[in-house]
């Protein structure tokens, strides 16, 4: 972000979960200048920048391993808020435990769904029980409270600080460099203008839509991007809540939504989607980790 907020203090940032949570380590990475706040739910801090309550939201979208983050591409058309950047998370799963437990003492596990996705080898190997938990960091801030030694989390080194658990196994994913993507959003929309952009300055545009029941109707829309060489990193379709009979689609393009190649595939986009359906969410820097092999680790 040209302004970036880490430059700004006396400000907020919304996040999901509990302190310790990864989403809580991403804003500490993005924004070490901006207080943090926690929301128990994605609904809850979405809405916190909606009122004013903070003034962006870190929000998790998907993961290395496990894929998209549930519910979540669900929310963000509806919120009325602009993606301003992203950010690349290395998540660093550690098996925690009250003090003195040990492995063998264990028999099930608490965590986020896409913390146990990201474990579920070790976990079987291991014969213990995964159970789901609303948040990594909650688990952690739960399994402390009870005390009880025969029941661990999967969460953050943070959270297990924080939590003043006992690390039984550090990185205990599945696989090497998990990461988990985040769009740092906000009320406004703040798109960097192209002519005070050196040239070769990565852009990402992303945007969700609807299209009208025609034949091809996708493949029509998309020819836009391809006759325009815009390269499309991200295309996913989901099914909104109440409208069973039309998929939206989220998508992420390489480049500034005021560049002219930009501007002829949104016309041609605009012409097979539904009216009013296309909503351009941001374009704002790509982050310097878009594009690397998630098997390599971020620098």
């Amino acid at each position: 972000m040209s302004d970036s907020p880490t430059q700004i203090a006396g400000k907020k940032v919304a996040f999901q979960g509990v302190p310790g949570a990864y989403s809580h380590m991403s804003c500490r990475a993005v924004m070490p200048d901006v207080e943090a706040v926690p929301y128990p739910s994605f609904e809850d801090m979405l809405t916190a920048v909606q009122h004013g309550d903070a003034d962006w939201a870190m929000v998790p979208v998907e993961n290395s391993i496990a894929g998209r983050v549930a519910d979540i591409h669900h929310l963000l058309p509806g919120s009325g808020l602009f993606i301003t950047g992203e950010h690349f998370q290395r998540v660093n799963h550690h098996l925690l435990a009250p003090r003195g437990a040990t492995i063998e003492d264990l028999v099930e596990v608490h965590s986020h769904a896409q913390g146990l996705a990201q474990c579920r080898e070790r976990l079987h190997k291991l014969g213990l029980t995964p159970i789901m938990h609303s948040d990594t960091a909650g688990a952690a801030k739960d399994v402390a409270a009870r005390g009880d030694k025969h029941i661990g989390a999967i969460a953050s080194r943070l959270a297990g600080e924080i939590y003043d658990l006992d690390v039984l196994i550090e990185s205990a994913e599945d696989a090497e460099h998990n990461t988990t993507r985040f769009l740092i959003m906000a009320r406004e929309a703040v798109t960097p203008i192209r002519a005070d952009m050196a040239s070769d300055t990565a852009m990402v545009t992303t945007m969700v839509f609807s299209l009208r029941s025609v034949p091809a109707a996708l493949y029509k829309a998309l020819g836009g991007f391809a006759t325009n060489g815009i390269n499309l990193t991200k295309l996913e379709s989901y099914i909104r809540p109440g409208f069973h009979e039309s998929a939206q689609f989220y998508m992420d393009v390489d480049g500034h939504i005021d560049d002219p190649a930009m501007q002829n595939a949104m016309e041609e986009l605009h012409f097979y989607c539904q009216k009013d359906a296309v909503h351009v969410l941001g374009t704002y820097p790509a982050s310097r980790l878009r594009g690397r092999d998630m098997d390599t680790p971020p620098l």
